[in-house]
C-alpha cells in the first residue's frame, strides 16, 4: 500500500499541493483526475519521488520515503515502473532493445536471461512478433503496449502511467486501459494512472483520487463517482453530453 499524509508541494511560493492525504492499493488500478493546474502531475511526481513535498509522508508498503537513505531510495526508484504520456521509446532502438533497457541499467541479468525476459512480457502484451521492428514502423497503440512492457519487464511493485491513452483512438485506449488492468491484477502491482479521460474511469476505476486547486476534493470508485453530489466533480465528469446520457439513464434506472 502506498499511503499519502498531509503532503504540501509548492514552486517559488505558490502551493500546488495543499494537504493531499489518501492510500492506495495493490492490485488495484488507482487513478488520479482533475482539470488542468489542479495538481495531479506535481501530485505523481511526488509519489514518483521526483518532487520532495515541504510537508506530510509518503510511505511505501511501511517504509517512509523521508526516511530513507540514498542507497534505500535507489532501491526503491529500481521497484517502480513508468509509463510515459508520448511513450518516450528510444528512436534509433528496436522494440525488444526498447524494452530490455531498464534490464541492462539496473540488473546484471546475462543476455540470454534478459532476452528471455523481454520475450515474455512482450508476449504478455501481444508483441512477441514485434521484437525487431524500430517505433516508426508500428503503431501508436504498439508504442503504448511496448511501454508497459518496459515498465514492467523489472518485475516491479509499483507502477505509473502518464496520460497512457494520450493520441489513442478510443478503441485502441480500452484496450491499453484493460491490458494495464490486467497486468495490475496479475503482477499484484500498486497501479497509479494520471488522465483526464472519463472513459478509463469507467472501464478501469476501482479507486479515483479527485483533485481540484490542489486539494483532495473527492475519493471512491467508478460507481460512486456517478452518485456523488459534489458540484467540482459531476461538473468534470458531465462535461461531456456523453456522461449527461450515462447520468440520465442511471437516474431512471436503466
Amino acid at each position: 500500500m502506498i499511503e499519502v499524509t498531509n503532503l504540501h508541494k509548492g514552486f517559488n511560493g505558490e502551493k500546488i499541493l495543499k494537504g493531499i492525504t489518501t492510500s492506495f492499493e495493490r492490485g488495484k488500478t488507482n487513478l488520479i483526475i482533475g482539470t488542468s493546474g489542479s495538481g495531479k502531475t506535481v501530485f505523481l511526481k511526488c509519489l514518483l519521488g521526483l518532487f520532495t513535498p515541504e510537508q506530510g509522508n509518503i510511505c511505501y508498503d511501511g517504509a517512509t520515503y523521508s526516511d530513507l537513505n540514498t542507497e534505500q531510495k535507489r532501491d526503491l526508484r529500481e521497484q517502480m515502473g513508468m509509463v510515459f504520456q508520448g511513450s518516450a521509446l528510444f528512436d534509433s532502438m528496436t522494440v525488444e532493445e526498447n524494452v530490455m533497457f531498464p534490464l541492462q541499467m539496473f540488473t546484471k541479468q546475462k543476455k540470454d536471461e534478459m532476452q528471455d525476459r523481454v520475450h515474455q512480457v512482450l508476449q504478455r502484451v501481444n508483441l512477441e512478433n514485434a521484437e525487431k521492428k524500430l517505433p516508426s514502423e508500428i503503431s501508436g497503440g504498439m508504442q503504448k503496449r511496448v511501454a508497459i512492457a518496459r515498465a514492467i519487464v523489472t518485475r516491479p511493485k509499483y507502477l505509473f502511467c502518464d496520460e497512457p491513452n494520450s493520441g489513442l483512438d478510443p478503441r485502441t485506449a480500452i484496450v491499453i486501459d484493460n491490458l494495464i488492468k490486467e497486468i495490475t491484477e496479475e503482477y499484484d502491482i500498486i497501479t497509479m494512472i494520471n488522465t483526464h479521460d472519463m472513459n478509463s474511469v469507467m472501464e478501469i476505476g476501482e479507486k479515483i483520487v479527485f483533485l481540484q486547486k490542489g486539494h483532495l476534493e473527492w475519493e471512491g470508485d467508478k460507481s460512486q463517482i456517478f452518485q456523488t453530489d459534489n458540484k467540482a466533480v459531476t461538473d468534470f465528469v458531465y462535461s461531456s453530453n456523453l456522461f449527461k446520457k450515462v447520468r440520465d439513464a442511471q437516474l431512471k434506472g436503466l
